[in-house]
């Protein structure tokens, strides 16, 4: 049975999306080992990182220099190599929080917890974007507009240190990078990012920082000996 030259170029571009969303989950799931072993490392050797309104500008500041990085060299194996070397860092900068954590009598569970729901909360999303016949590319506007106000809520915050709304802060943080793993993984699924780095370093962010207001919020019900 012949196939239209249509169907052809279909299949190729099926097959073209599932190799970079498989590329994709790969390099995300590498891209955890040096994270891992950045925070064991900022934990073990009480590496000093900036907290406060100077870390949190500071903190901006060196991420966006690494995702330019990423952005310009994502074509090449060079890539990948940044890409890592940015999740590196991103473990050392969970130093303060993790150091925090482990303050705790059950901080060791609290940490798991976390690592858990932020793995529970991708797989789902993940799944739903890959099955779902709805369009989620219209909420990309509205997603960053809302991480813009989330950006200016913390600034204010660490002037006015009101627990009530660090406390909405992570919570609104989770429910717009759980929002982003829908509108990411659809995009890689309809072909609209078929660069497997740069996609990678999107859902690196979300998970991270998923990870990063879910621990905080579980590390109010952290226990002292």
């Amino acid at each position: 049975m012949s196939i239209s030259l249509q169907d052809y170029n279909l299949a190729g571009s099926q097959e073209v999306r599932h190799r970079v969303l498989r590329n994709t989950y790969w390099l995300l799931a590498l891209s955890m080992i040096p994270t891992v072993l950045g925070a064991a490392m900022g934990v073990m050797f009480h590496i000093p990182v900036p907290t406060g309104i100077i870390g949190f500008v500071l903190f901006l500041a060196m991420s966006y220099g690494f995702i330019w990085a990423i952005e310009r060299t994502k074509e090449s194996a060079m890539g990948v190599v940044v890409l890592l070397g940015f999740t590196f860092f991103m473990g050392i900068w969970l130093t303060p929080l993790l150091s925090r954590t482990l303050g705790f009598s059950n901080g060791g569970t609290l940490i798991m917890m976390a690592f858990g729901g932020t793995a529970s909360i991708f797989a789902v999303l993940a799944s739903v974007a890959t099955v779902s016949k709805r369009d989620f590319s219209m909420m990309g506007k509205w997603l960053f507009a809302g991480v813009m106000v989330l950006i200016l809520a913390t600034l204010a915050n660490y002037f006015f240190q009101m627990p009530a709304l660090w406390l909405a802060i992570s919570v609104i943080a989770i429910g717009i990078f759980s929002a982003y793993i829908l509108y990411d993984v659809q995009r890689i699924v309809n072909g609209g990012e078929t660069n497997y780095i740069s996609a990678t370093l999107s859902l690196y962010l979300d998970v991270y920082i998923i990870f990063q207001h879910l621990l905080s919020l579980l590390g109010m019900g952290g226990e002292r000996d």
